[in-house]
């Protein structure tokens, strides 16, 4: 039996984690800490795992460093999700992001570190916006750093700040790079959910630029697995080690948006072009050599199929989306003073 404590996970990736595992290990227990922003909910979670003796939620923020010091404390295995992520959002609330996606993963790597003789792994969620734009490709997991937003920035600062203390201080930290995850449940302010419910409320398919960026996406389920491994792979292989996830293709946001008019019947005129997003980057392709040399991961769904699911997921469950439109789209000053919403 293992104690899992998961900060944010009622978030997107973070609640499909914890559907994994409590899935998959019938005698682990999970902890969630998560306070419940405008992207988490603990509808994520079903009712069946919230309803269980293997499962204990806690709503707080994980800037409360007694409250995780506590948690983190009764845990075996700490999985750190919880971030502010939407690059838009935080154009205009970049202090927020500092605070949670830095100040945040220090409260939970002095908690690691301050019970280290019990924790066996500490995963830290990073992200392949830290990056920024791709000077090679693919991006393998020594591509230079170059954040291109305040968000993309944060998380920097946290993932190197968990390294620093695996370096320092001699935790058993892993730091997991995911790409652009997708799939059911994941906050209209994303790309992906965003188009899908424009297309299904008959509103234009908003595009940034001329839609050439172009990302890795990779589905969420396969995000799930790929941490899970990392949680069991042998600590000798993973401890100090950085892992991509990702599947090893990029998809430009204008053929997304294109697959979408096909898949409801619409024309190019649902498409809408606007200024580009401040920050953007061009193209994300990760390596995914390491992670499947050393914790056997490789993505197992593709593009085609993940999108399929996600439209369907969408399709069914305007209950749950709807009360998102109106956080579909963000009020972003340019430097001449003008309201721009992305």
């Amino acid at each position: 039996m293992k104690n899992i404590l998961v900060t944010g996970g009622a978030g997107f990736i973070g609640s499909n984690f914890v559907r994994h595992i409590f899935r998959k290990y019938k005698d682990y227990k999970i902890i969630v800490l998560d306070a419940l922003t405008y992207a988490g909910n603990i509808e994520n979670i079903p009712s069946d795992i919230r309803n269980s003796d293997r499962f204990e939620f806690w709503y707080g923020d994980v800037n409360n460093l007694d409250l995780v010091s506590d948690l983190v404390g009764r845990s075996d295995v700490v999985v750190h999700f919880a971030a502010e992520t939407h690059v838009a959002r935080s154009l205009y609330l970049n202090r927020v992001f500092f605070m949670t996606d830095v100040l945040g993963t220090q409260s939970v790597a002095n908690a690691v570190l301050k019970h280290a003789d019990k924790i066996e792994r500490f995963i830290h969620i990073s992200t392949s916006e830290v990056y920024g734009s791709a000077l090679y490709e693919p991006m393998d997991e020594g591509h230079p750093l170059s954040p291109t937003t305040p968000y993309a920035a944060a998380k920097a600062g946290a993932d190197r700040l968990v390294h620093s203390y695996i370096v320092s201080y001699d935790i058993p930290g892993v730091i997991i790079r995911p790409f652009n995850n997708y799939g059911p449940t994941q906050h209209l302010e994303k790309v992906i959910p965003r188009f899908v419910t424009s297309a299904l409320v008959g509103e234009p398919l908003t595009i940034h630029g001329d839609g050439s960026a172009e990302r890795d996406w990779v589905f969420v389920e396969d995000t799930a697995e790929a941490v899970d491994k990392a949680v069991h792979a042998p600590i000798d292989k993973v401890k100090g080690q950085v892992f991509n996830v990702g599947s090893g293709k990029s998809i430009s946001v204008l053929s997304i948006a294109e697959r979408i008019i096909i898949e409801f019947g619409l024309d190019g005129k649902q498409l809408d072009f606007m200024e580009e997003r401040f920050g953007q980057v061009e193209k994300h392709i990760s390596s995914t050599e390491k992670s499947a040399d050393v914790i056997g991961f490789r993505a197992g769904i593709s593009f085609d199929e993940g999108l399929t699911r996600t439209i369907e997921w969408y399709k069914n469950n305007k209950a749950i989306w709807e009360k998102q439109i109106s956080m579909r789209k963000v009020p972003v000053k340019d430097k001449n003073g003008k309201i721009i919403w992305y």
